[in-house]
């Protein structure tokens, strides 16, 4: 597996515990996001490098930054439909586009004043974007929010074709650390930290905390670091 993993009682004291950070692994160009699919969709995906298949691009495709906020909404990979958990390695200027793009996917978190202007950029927009309440390793409900995008029609194939750099099937390390879930001393979970945008300006649009890009340019974070 080409994530960097950690101990999951290390690195959450360093998350920011509140607002709206975009935790994520990443470096200097790529960065990890998450999706669970059915087997046959899954695992064409990890088989291929990139969708086709039974996969839809006719439909709105989610991606998750934040690996636990993947494991709370697929039940550690055991919901109907969402047992091949896929770990897709995006190139940073596609997903910073993703984010550029993206409008919420409700008129009260859009910062939109009037209704009908939400409506029109949702109409003119492929990436819905949603702030939810993120949750620890057993579901409970944390103060602070998870980002997930929602992808669709000519940008979903461009995330495919141009942005997608690499497909790891992480089902079997779900289903270990799954089995791990009553002894977080030895729970491990892919390592992330806030993902930082390249201005405050976009921050303020989609409505997240700005990290200063401390890691821009340089090493990115590693276990124990």
């Amino acid at each position: 597996m080409q994530l960097t993993i950690a101990p999951y009682l290390e690195q959450s004291p360093r998350w920011p515990q509140t607002g709206r950070p975009i935790l994520a692994q990443w470096d200097e160009s790529t960065v990890w996001v998450y999706q669970a699919f059915r087997p046959a969709i899954g695992q064409f995906a990890a088989a291929h490098g990139k969708f086709g298949g039974e996969y839809s691009f006719g439909r709105m495709s989610w991606i998750k930054p934040n690996f636990l906020w993947m494991m709370y909404r697929s039940g550690w990979g055991t919901k109907a439909d969402q047992e091949v958990t896929l770990a897709l390695r995006l190139k940073r200027e596609g997903f910073e586009t993703l984010l550029a793009g993206a409008v919420a996917s409700s008129f009260a978190g859009s910062g939109y004043g009037v209704q009908a202007d939400w409506q029109a950029a949702v109409a003119d927009s492929d990436v819905r974007l949603q702030w939810d309440p993120d949750h620890d390793p057993h579901g409970r409900l944390l103060p602070r929010r998870a980002l997930q995008l929602g992808i669709r029609g000519p940008t979903l194939r461009r995330l495919n074709e141009e942005w997608l750099v690499e497909v790891q099937d992480i089902t079997a390390f779900v289903e270990q650390q799954r089995g791990l879930l009553q002894d977080w001393a030895r729970l491990q979970t892919p390592l992330e930290t806030p993902y930082p945008l390249p201005d405050s300006e976009l921050a303020r649009r989609i409505g997240a905390d700005h990290q200063d890009a401390v890691w821009r340019g340089t090493e990115p974070p590693t276990a124990g670091s």
